[in-house]
């Protein structure tokens, strides 16, 4: 699970190849059978030479693989590639994205503690902090993605985490990381970053100053819509001290085929990334001048709010999700238009994932923060003519052509 330290992981790197190099090469191990792409190993426990070698590597005193639950030869070189383009230390994969926040929960905080997180965040993760370890004594405040001070006012002699998801879903909201890391070291408290949206493609959390990246590889990194996964990079010290005992112990496993697939999906992140973001750009534009859509959230818009930190942190580029927001006179009505527009489609999959080759389409308010209070979803924006592209790999005329099928039907 560390990055440097597994005998695993491919020793003939030179220390100083770039993100798209390590992206195809890092995790490669070397083999007797020389194969050139990764192995794929389907087995739930591994055989040791003798008894007493046994309870040395299950005693931590000799590092083997010992049970798929938490140690796997495939897991790990998909553990080692994330976390050398993530440029964290270490990672450790879980079965999806969710198992990596309750992860990162369990290993960090205990009863009493205190989390500040984005409103803003996956609608999942909100349930997850304020109801169930909400029931365990972990208290949460949610505040602004955008406003620095409601984040400096929130924090309390309890705060051990803040957390933020940037940009955000849907509304692709981007919260300042570098400051938000200022006020985690101010306060003793840790700050976790899902990088989702993103992927270290175009940004690194890292770089700002975070101490752990959250990810769900059900979306960019594996880039297919194939498997369900996730991760935790952060520090060895944190990983090895924080994680990997609750893993050992509770199993959010990543199974070896999921890992297998989210790391060969690596090997094409930056140029699907690159390709999406900028279709997802053009077609953001082109929204924009459609007199039957209010708004349209990307952040690659001048229009965008947070357009030039987003600039900064992303490398230029506005990430593949555009939101924007249908006409209509009330709720009911604007609801109405937004379902009209997406079943009007024959292009778009109409479904709640995000981060495939195909493009998907969605309505948050009834899919992905369907279970959020309706007080919740407008605190955080999401209001029911709210429409969530996430742009794949079509022709963008083909894309334009799909959406102007329903609007074009709007009174």
């Amino acid at each position: 699970m560390s990055a440097s330290d597994s005998p695993w992981g491919n020793t003939r790197l030179p220390a100083d190849v770039r993100l798209d190099t390590l992206a195809v090469r890092e995790g490669l191990p070397p083999s007797q059978w020389g194969e050139n792409a990764e192995a794929l190993f389907l087995t739930s426990s591994f055989v040791h030479p003798s008894a007493e070698v046994a309870a040395r590597r299950f005693a931590n005193e000799e590092e083997a693989f010992v049970y798929t639950r938490f140690s796997n030869p495939t897991v790990s070189m998909m553990e080692r590639r994330l976390a050398a383009l993530e440029g964290t230390g270490a990672c450790i994969g879980t079965s999806s994205g969710m198992a990596a926040v309750m992860l990162l929960v369990m290993g960090l905080l205990k009863a009493g503690d205190h989390v500040v997180c984005s409103r803003s965040v996956f609608g999942s993760t909100i349930k997850l902090l304020q109801g169930e370890f909400g029931k365990f004594g972990v208290q949460s405040s949610f505040v602004s993605q955008t406003d620095v001070d409601e984040w400096k006012r929130a924090i309390q002699p309890n705060t051990k985490l803040l957390f933020a998801e940037t940009p955000s879903n849907p509304l692709t909201e981007v919260c300042d990381m570098a400051a938000l890391a200022d006020i985690a070291r101010s306060a003793g408290a840790w700050l976790a970053v899902d990088n989702c949206f993103c992927t270290p493609a175009l940004q690194r959390p890292v770089d700002y100053g975070a101490d752990l990246v959250i990810h769900s590889g059900t979306k960019y990194l594996d880039g297919q819509g194939r498997v369900v996964a996730g991760a935790v990079c952060g520090s060895s010290e944190l990983v090895e001290e924080r994680f990997v005992p609750v893993m050992r112990s509770a199993g959010m496993s990543l199974s070896p085929f999921n890992a297998w697939v989210v790391l060969k999906g690596m090997e094409t992140l930056s140029i699907r990334m690159q390709a999406q973001s900028a279709r997802a750009l053009a077609l953001a534009q082109w929204l924009e001048a459609q007199p039957q859509v209010a708004r349209v959230y990307h952040p690659g818009l001048a229009s965008h709010p947070q357009h030039a930190l987003a600039m900064r942190q992303q490398n230029g580029c506005g990430g593949a999700v555009v939101s924007f927001i249908v006409k209509g006179q009330g709720a009911a009505a604007a609801r109405a238009n937004a379902f009209a527009t997406i079943d009007a489609t024959r292009v778009c999959s109409i479904t709640a994932n995000l981060g495939d080759t195909k493009t998907t389409i969605t309505h948050p308010a009834s899919t992905s923060h369907g279970r959020l209070t309706e007080a919740q979803r407008e605190a955080a924006g999401i209001t029911q003519g709210m429409i969530r592209v996430a742009v794949g790999l079509e022709d963008l005329e083909d894309l334009k052509a799909d959406l102007a099928r329903g609007l074009e039907r709007l009174s």
